[in-house]
C-alpha cells in the first residue's frame, strides 16, 4: 500500500503503477474537439477511423431499401405519377389526341381494340383503344391518374391537417376536454361513412366540374380524419410527461407551441405510414362514388368514372374497363405495398441494434 508523503508545499499521493497503467493510459483514446464531434460517433483505437452515428430516418430508409415489394410499390407509384402527370401533354403533342378529343371524321367516333387502326391493320395510335365516342384511351386513362390521385393526395393532406390538430389538442389537454373531444369522434365513427360523404356532396353540390372536384376534395377530407386522430392522440398521451416536453414547460414555452413544435414532429412515423394506407383508402371511395354518380363529373375523368363507363359495355368492348381497372388495381396494391412497408421500417421495435 502506498505510504502518503508530506511535503512543504503540498501532499502529494504517489501514482500506483498498476492503477496508472489501467485508468489513466489514455494513449488509445482519440480525442475530437467539440466543434467537430458528433452524437453517437464510434472512434477506434486500433485504425483511428470514425464511425458515424446513424438516427431513426437513416435506419428506417435502409430497411425499407431492404424490403422488395415496398421498393416495387414506390417505383410503380413514382412512374405512374409521372406518367399521368407529363403523358396527356406528351400524347397531345405527338399524336394529337386530347383526352376529351373527338374525332371530327363520324366512321371514327366508335371503339377500337387497342393496337388496332380503322380498317382493322396493327397501329401505335391507340395502345389501349378508344371509347364510344373514339376518344383515346391511353389519354383518359392518364387525365384519370391525374384526378385520381389529386383527390387522394389533397383529401389525405385535409384528413392529416385536421387529425393531427384534433388528437394532438386532445391527447396534451386531457381530463373532461379530452373525453368531450373524443366522445364527438365515437358519435362520428358510429356514422355511415360514405353515406356521410353523399349527404355533403349532395347539401353542397357545384354545378362546374371544377367545383364538384373541389368540393369532393372537402367532402372525403372532412370525414376520414377520425382515425388520425385517436392515432395521434394515443402518441401524444406517450410523450407529454417525456422530458423535452417538462423542460419546455419549465423554460415558459406556450402550449401551442408545444404540441405543435415539440409533441406533433415526433408523431411523424405514424402519420407518415397512415398517410400512405389511407391515400388508396379515399381512391377507392371517390371510384364508388363515381359509380354513384357523385365523384368526377365530365368532362373530367377519373379511373372511378372511366370503370363506370366501362362497366356499361364490358360485354362488348371490354378493354374500356380492363384498362383503367388495372391501372388504379396496380396502383393501389404498389400504395399497400408501400405503406406495409414504411410501417415495417419506421417501427423501433423492427431495429436492428
Amino acid at each position: 500500500m502506498p505510504v502518503l508523503q508530506m511535503s512543504d508545499d503540498k501532499p502529494t499521493i504517489p501514482a500506483d503503477p498498476e492503477r496508472t497503467e489501467s485508468a489513466f493510459a489514455t494513449d488509445d483514446v482519440i480525442h475530437t474537439p467539440p466543434e467537430f464531434a458528433v452524437a453517437e460517433d464510434v472512434h477506434t483505437a486500433e485504425t483511428g477511423e470514425v464511425v458515424v452515428g446513424t438516427s431513426l430516418w437513416k435506419d428506417a430508409w435502409r430497411r425499407l431499401l431492404k424490403n422488395k415489394l415496398a421498393v416495387f410499390g414506390m417505383v410503380v407509384v413514382i412512374l405512374v405519377a409521372i406518367a399521368s402527370l407529363i403523358g396527356p401533354s406528351i400524347i397531345r403533342k405527338t399524336t394529337g389526341f386530347a383526352p376529351d378529343y373527338i374525332p371530327s371524321d363520324a366512321s371514327l367516333i366508335k371503339s377500337f381494340p387497342p393496337f388496332r387502326a380503322p380498317d382493322g391493320s396493327f397501329s401505335w395510335k391507340h395502345p389501349m383503344g378508344t371509347d364510344n365516342n373514339g376518344r383515346d384511351m391511353l389519354a383518359r386513362t392518364l387525365q384519370g391518374g391525374q384526378i385520381s390521385l389529386m383527390v387522394g393526395i389533397i383529401a389525405t393532406v385535409v384528413s392529416l391537417l385536421i387529425g393531427i390538430a384534433y388528437g394532438a389538442v386532445a391527447g396534451y389537454l386531457g381530463g373532461r376536454i379530452d373525453n368531450v373531444m373524443m366522445r364527438v369522434v365515437d358519435i362520428l365513427y358510429s356514422l355511415p361513412y360514405v353515406i356521410l360523404v353523399i349527404v355533403l356532396l349532395a347539401m353542397f353540390r357545384r354545378n362546374t366540374p371544377v367545383g364538384q372536384l373541389v368540393l369532393l376534395f372537402v367532402a372525403l377530407g372532412s370525414v376520414s380524419w377520425l382515425t388520425m386522430a385517436r392515432i395521434v392522440r394515443g402518441q401524444v398521451l406517450s410523450l407529454k410527461h417525456q422530458e423535452f416536453v417538462l423542460a419546455a414547460r419549465a423554460t415558459g414555452v406556450s402550449t401551442p407551441r408545444i404540441i405543435f413544435r415539440h409533441i406533433v414532429p415526433n408523431t411523424l412515423g405514424p402519420v407518415i405510414v397512415y398517410a400512405t394506407l389511407t391515400i388508396p383508402s379515399v381512391m377507392l371511395t371517390e371510384a364508388f362514388l363515381s359509380f354513384l354518380g357523385f365523384g368526377v363529373q365530365p368532362p373530367l375523368a377519373s379511373w372511378g368514372s372511366l370503370a363506370t363507363e366501362g362497366i356499361s359495355n364490358i360485354a362488348i368492348f371490354p378493354w374500356q374497363l380492363i384498362c383503367p381497372g388495372v391501372t388504379m388495381a396496380l396502383t393501389l396494391f404498389s400504395l399497400n405495398f408501400l405503406g406495409d412497408g414504411l410501417r415495417d421500417a419506421l417501427d423501433p421495435q423492427m431495429r436492428k441494434l
